[in-house]
């Protein structure tokens, strides 16, 4: 996909920076340095992506900063583990905000006495967009990989970013051209999920590795990853289940949990749901193996996320719901900050009401249980949306870990 040429609103480097560490006749002399940050487990696993490729090209190359496994595996060393950013919620982040802090200190300083070529924040924007205006404001080369929504709400954000960043790494294609209104420079690289799922996705196996009946009809049920989003949508999903399953007692219906917090949260949902004991009977819970389920899937209800994309990735009809706190969705609302009319991700790439979306108000178990049957028992939707899933599962898959190596290297000069 070609980009326009990008335009900035501030100083050149030149004019604002210091003299780079790969400016310096000694730095010509040593190795590429390069400095990242990733704080979970998606964002280790675009860093490792991107090490492997920048070492493919560098091998004498150095990495440090904070990660997880994969990216050690890939040849990082880590100042700091990935799980020290691992903090969600504002209770959670209140209570471990002096030692995220003395991370930040600490991590801020030794990246200025590395003096790497450039740093790579890797998502985490509450963390990293702070640390790379920081490191910017003195000398230090500075790209965000994985852009912030700024498609869906507080566009003006983009300009914020800019002024951390030199350079954003997007997933999405139509994420560059709303940097560009704002004077920064945004690359679209594609999405590695669109290169780590085949085009064709091989649902007789897929159901074979997870022992489902190859006869019968399966229905995928991801009521989110996060124990609010469980604990929000869990109950209004089990209903749906439970009428879907009294209309078609052969329905295979299957909930795959993220880890242990998410499996917890959902036993206690169903615990307190009126059809639990119909329902243990009759669900089948796996630990992981979201990906192949969906595969294996005649269709899938699920929690607004990247787990849609994943959906589209499989080529599943799905129907999308989310629930946030009712004063959270009035003050949104109210102050206008949402800007779009679609939510999911298969909806915003398409531009197109392409899949069901149920949110808030419409969240109801007769709306669920309804939009679902639809997109099981008709296969004339299956096979509409494969075609327009598959061009848009073309249009990421752009090899994005070497675009992004790409980008990196090139803004290094």
């Amino acid at each position: 996909m070609s980009q326009s040429p990008p335009v900035s609103s501030f100083p050149s480097a030149s004019a604002v920076r210091a003299p780079a560490a790969s400016d310096t006749p000694t730095a010509a002399r040593r190795p590429l340095r390069i400095a990242l940050v990733a704080g979970e487990a998606s964002g280790d696993l675009l860093g490792a992506g991107l090490i492997a490729e920048l070492r493919r090209r560098h091998p004498e190359a150095q990495f440090a900063g904070i990660g997880g496994e994969a990216m050690r595996t890939a040849g990082m060393e880590t100042w700091f583990d990935a799980t020290e950013l691992a903090v969600m919620g504002l209770a959670e982040v209140l209570r471990h905000l002096p030692r995220l802090l003395r991370v930040r200190r600490e991590l801020r300083e030794r990246v200025v006495d590395w003096a790497p070529d450039v740093f790579v924040g890797i998502d985490a924007p509450d963390f990293n967009l702070g640390v790379e205006r920081w490191l910017k404001q003195r000398g230090v080369r500075t790209v965000h990989y994985v852009s912030p929504s700024v498609w869906a709400w507080r566009e003006k954000r983009a300009s914020k970013i800019g002024r951390s960043a030199d350079r954003v790494l997007c997933l999405f294609p139509m994420e560059p051209a709303i940097y560009a209104r704002h004077g920064v420079d945004a690359r679209f690289v594609g999405h590695p999920l669109a290169d780590e799922m085949p085009l064709e996705p091989d649902r007789a196996g897929a159901r074979m590795r997870l022992g489902l009946d190859a006869d019968r009809p399966v229905l995928a049920l991801l009521p989110g990853s996060r124990v609010g989003e469980i604990t929000r949508l869990g109950s209004d999903f089990l209903a749906a289940a439970a009428r879907l399953l009294a209309g078609d007692p052969q329905l295979q219906v299957v909930v795959p949990m993220a880890n242990e917090a998410a499996a917890q949260a959902f036993s206690r949902v169903l615990a307190a749901h009126p059809d639990a004991q119909a329902l243990h009977r009759c669900l089948r819970i796996l630990r992981g193996e979201a990906r192949p389920l969906m595969i294996a899937s005649d269709a899938v209800l699920l929690a607004s996320g990247t787990a849609t994309l994943e959906a589209l990735l499989a080529k599943r009809p799905m129907v999308v719901a989310y629930k946030v706190a009712p004063l959270t969705y009035a003050l949104v609302k109210g102050l206008g900050m949402l800007k779009v009319d679609r939510y999911s991700l298969p909806n915003v790439l398409a531009g197109e009401a392409l899949v069901p979306e149920l949110m808030q108000h419409d969240c109801t178990p007769e709306r669920l249980a309804q939009a679902t049957a639809q997109a099981l028992g008709d296969p004339a939707v299956a096979a509409r949306l494969a075609p327009r899933f598959r061009a848009i599962h073309e249009q990421l898959r752009q090899d994005a870990s070497a675009r992004a190596a790409d980008a990196v290297l090139e803004l290094i000069g």
